[in-house]
């Protein structure tokens, strides 16, 4: 289940508690989606990763309006989650600020210009099912 979050982020916050993963990771999730919606990220998504990836619990992409937006979001993110005590918090691309990707161990979060987002469309890949397992099929079936 993907969780669009434009009209507060208290309610994607609601529901993104009933999937998580584990209780700590579903808190980090409940208060950054929170913190986006303060810092006036736009499209915020939420992706679930269990099943599709051992990279953490969740994905979280938001847009800013501009790289000063986009990297005034991923400052006041990486502040936060310090201040939770989540020391180990990772930042790529804050330099250009087109795309800055936060990274907490169990939560990887994307902040992008619009048109950068639209480009790798990220969701998309993210949201697409998973071709079922056939690697213990009997070979004589192909």
């Amino acid at each position: 289940m993907i969780r669009t979050t434009t009209e507060g982020a208290r309610k994607g916050a609601s529901v993104a508690k009933s999937a998580a993963k584990t209780p700590a990771s579903a808190k980090l999730l409940a208060d950054i989606v929170v913190w986006l919606d303060d810092a006036k990220a736009e499209e915020v998504v939420t992706i679930p990763l269990e099943g599709k990836s051992s990279l953490g619990d969740y994905m979280i992409v938001a847009s800013g309006r501009s790289d000063r937006h986009v990297a005034a979001i991923a400052e006041q993110l990486r502040e936060k989650i310090k201040e939770t005590g989540q020391g180990n918090v990772r930042v790529e691309g804050l330099a250009a600020s087109d795309w800055v990707l936060i990274d907490t161990g169990d939560i990887i979060i994307h902040v992008f210009r619009p048109e950068v987002r639209e480009f790798y469309n990220l969701e998309k890949m993210w949201k697409a099912e998973l071709p079922p397992d056939t690697s213990n099929l009997d070979p004589s079936q192909h």
